[in-house]
């Protein structure tokens, strides 16, 4: 029996062979303007979202393209992310405003003054496009107008004193059947538009963010809220888009400036009422 010894070679080896991986604009490239940039990397995302943001941007931007038609599968591809995951980012994008949807077509929203990130955060909400004004009417910038004042006289004293118990049922409303534009034992027809829906309620990507930021404008005055059924919130704000002629803007303004206000803030607590105390 001979005794033999195995050389192995430890080596650096050829790295030459070794593929390099270099970016090269001749290889493509998204056009961004310096701004959004400096808002996106202002914003307080998390790191799901940012990479999903991403993947949009080089589905959109990279190919010159403001919107395109983006399958979760395709994000998927490019964030390492499971599909799950980046469908609930994408959704998160659009009610934040952040990214647009129109249909199965989704694209940057390059109008930041539109975005509507949640603040982690106490204060107050904020909502970028909405301006402040001061508790006033968004209307005539009085306190007497929108006949909200007209035949109520405002109490004094501290605003979350003078919520009722009976009042704070209208967080959690589910919100009567007289909102919705079905009749509640109909079967339900999944909206193509709706980014929520529960039965015949729902709303938009867009509606639902209202509802969410009205939501978080309760709590500054009743942190002890309970989460309202945000299906029914949308469904009300919709209603109001689209039978009585509001915008989400107007409506926001007038939800706080409501909130804000010594005798409103204990009426005007959800959607449902506000669309009802509207021209009062």
């Amino acid at each position: 029996m001979t005794n033999t010894a195995k050389i192995l070679n430890f080596g650096r080896g050829n790295f030459a062979e070794q593929e390099r991986n270099v970016a090269d604009l001749d290889d493509g490239y998204a056009r961004l303007s310096n701004m959004l940039i400096e808002a996106y990397s202002g914003a307080d995302l998390t790191k799901r979202q940012f990479k999903v943001l991403l993947a949009i941007l080089r589905k959109t931007y990279g190919w010159n393209k403001p919107m395109d038609r983006i399958t979760d599968s395709q994000l998927s591809e490019i964030t390492k992310l499971p599909v799950k995951r980046c469908n609930e980012a994408k959704l998160e994008l659009v009610r934040m405003n952040i990214i647009k949807q129109q249909g199965g077509m989704f694209g940057p929203n390059k109008n930041i003054s539109e975005w509507c990130i949640p603040q982690n955060e106490g204060g107050s909400p904020k909502m970028r496009d909405i301006p402040q004004n001061e508790g006033k009417s968004p209307k005539t910038r009085d306190k007497t107008s929108l006949k909200l004042g007209d035949c109520y006289p405002s109490k004094q004293g501290d605003t979350k004193d003078t919520i009722t118990k009976e009042k704070r049922k209208d967080y959690s409303s589910e919100n009567s059947g007289e909102s919705s534009d079905q009749p509640e034992n109909d079967l339900s027809v999944v909206k193509p538009d709706a980014a929520i829906q529960s039965g015949s309620k729902w709303g938009t990507a867009e509606d639902l963010t209202a509802a969410e930021w009205m939501f978080d404008m309760v709590k500054t005055i009743a942190p002890s809220a309970r989460k309202p059924n945000f299906a029914g919130w949308a469904n009300d704000i919709r209603l109001m888009r689209e039978r009585d002629g509001r915008n989400h803007r107007d409506m926001c303004v007038l939800f706080r400036w409501a909130c804000q206000d010594n005798f409103w803030s204990g009426n005007v607590l959800s959607p449902a009422k506000l669309r009802d105390k509207w021209t009062q």
